[in-house]
């Protein structure tokens, strides 16, 4: 990815509708892809993080609700864990269509797993239901937002008295570093700062030729995103962060195990990190 362009910020609806283009556009790279590999998980592979599996613990018997759900694949990875519903929310009609198209293939029921295409911002008059015991927002999502208040806003007032949300993120510290070593800041972490993009391609396929390319992401620091859910009525029960990630994000990075780390003796930054916010009974 080259470097963004700082530009004057867009209205919301602007940068939504661009957003919106762009991604509509590549699910069906995506859903042909090898990387989303939609035969594997048919088959019963799951997409779901081994730490997401771990933090977010027993889903058995319990409503959950994903925002920003893209084709739909990690919603119906806890399905398969034993919700009793889950509900995915994307803004892309096609992606929606993809995961229905999913859902079905498995033998889900409507009333077991349902679909919803909707802006985030919208979900609270969007949703079949008023609050979900889980509201669970995955990795590399909340970038694309304009504003992170109002999502907390919507986020936080889908989660039923005593249930959680659950956030799983890669590091804004991350994204604001220099994409060759990772180990020192090239963009602004706490200005906010829009960064515009206007490239062909998408992260399953570098080359993809593709025509609807302008997009526009934002650091969204840990510190706004923590206090934007406790001023909505969560009370934070932990927030890790990790010194890992899943792709290649900076050249320096080698692989392990777990994921793509710095090497021994190279300064870390947080690469990841998660949240768990909960509503009180």
């Amino acid at each position: 990815m080259s470097e963004a362009t700082p530009q004057p910020e867009p209205k919301d609806a602007a940068w939504i509708a661009a957003n919106r283009a762009m991604w509509d556009e590549r699910v069906p790279i995506h859903a042909a892809s090898e990387f989303y590999d939609q035969a594997g998980f048919r088959a019963g592979a799951d997409r779901l993080n081994a730490f997401e599996v771990a933090e977010v613990g027993d889903v058995t018997g319990k409503r959950l609700v994903h925002l920003q759900c893209h084709m739909g694949q990690d919603t119906l990875s806890w399905a398969r864990r034993g919700t009793s519903r889950v509900v995915g929310l994307d803004f892309s009609e096609p992606a929606v269509e993809v995961a229905r198209g999913l859902a079905a293939d498995l033998g889900f029921t409507a009333a077991e797993a349902e679909f919803v295409a909707a802006d985030v911002y919208d979900a609270k008059a969007a949703l079949p239901e008023a609050d979900y015991d889980i509201v669970y927002t995955g990795l590399g999502a909340l970038c694309w937002l304009p504003d992170i208040e109002r999502w907390a806003e919507v986020a936080s007032s889908l989660v039923a008295p005593g249930g959680f949300l659950y956030l799983a993120e890669f590091h804004p510290v991350s994204d604001a570093l220099d994409w060759d070593t990772g180990n020192r800041f090239d963009r602004d972490y706490l200005g906010g700062t829009v960064q515009v993009y206007d490239e062909p391609g998408t992260y399953v396929d570098g080359d993809a030729d593709t025509v609807n390319n302008l997009n526009y992401l934002r650091i969204h620091p840990i510190g706004e995103v923590v206090t934007a859910l406790a001023a909505n009525g969560l009370r934070l029960e932990f927030l890790h962060e990790f010194d890992w990630t899943l792709f290649q994000q900076f050249g320096t990075l080698v692989k392990d195990e777990e994921g793509y780390r710095q090497p021994e003796g190279a300064p870390r930054a947080p690469l990841m990190y998660s949240l768990k916010a909960t509503r009180p009974a």
